[in-house]
């Protein structure tokens, strides 16, 4: 008995740092969709980043996944609005606080919208963000579930696992 236990013991170890890893540290998620075309396809896998991942390290354009309460299923999303700012695109330009901030990334066209037809608030709340699809014809985000709760983010995407030729950080 006393050599089954030793023999499992490595193994055991092993699923614990598993899970914790996974529970808490980074988590793989595959991308379900088209909301995130050009930049992230349908059937992608990534890698999420949990831990240390707060109200202190979201920044705008950061990918993040989220599971808003609202919802069924997890979703992934950019960053564009955070607490405290006004939000609108006009002529598919951001404008935060009136003034025209650049987007770094490929995507697409949107129709011109304020924070005030998302929210009753001309700034967005203390916890909580506005986020976006990059495909954002049918992408559904905040424009139509609302701003998302700090709490629903569940991290931040910062690899890309599949497919190889991808193989590498997400920016």
């Amino acid at each position: 008995m006393k050599n089954i236990i030793k023999e499992l013991y490595p193994y055991v170890l092993i699923v614990i740092v598993v899970v914790l890893l996974r529970t808490f540290i980074i988590t793989p998620v595959v991308v379900s969709g088209d909301s995130m075309k050009p930049n992230l396809n349908d059937g992608e896998a990534l890698l999420v980043r949990k831990i240390g991942y707060n109200s202190k390290t979201i920044k705008r354009f950061d990918i993040v996944i989220l599971k808003p309460s609202n919802e069924k299923e997890e979703i992934i999303k950019r960053v564009i609005g955070l607490p405290g700012e006004h939000i609108s695109y006009k002529n598919n330009k951001l404008y935060v606080n009136d003034k025209l901030v650049e987007e770094n990334y490929k995507y697409r066209d949107t129709y011109d919208f304020n924070l005030e037809e998302i929210c009753t608030c001309t700034k967005i709340p203390e916890g909580k963000y506005l986020v976006l699809g990059d495909n954002r014809p049918i992408s559904k985000d905040s424009r139509s579930i609302g701003l998302i709760d700090e709490k629903d983010i569940i991290g931040k995407a910062v690899f890309r696992l599949w497919p190889i030729n991808k193989f590498g950080n997400i920016y």
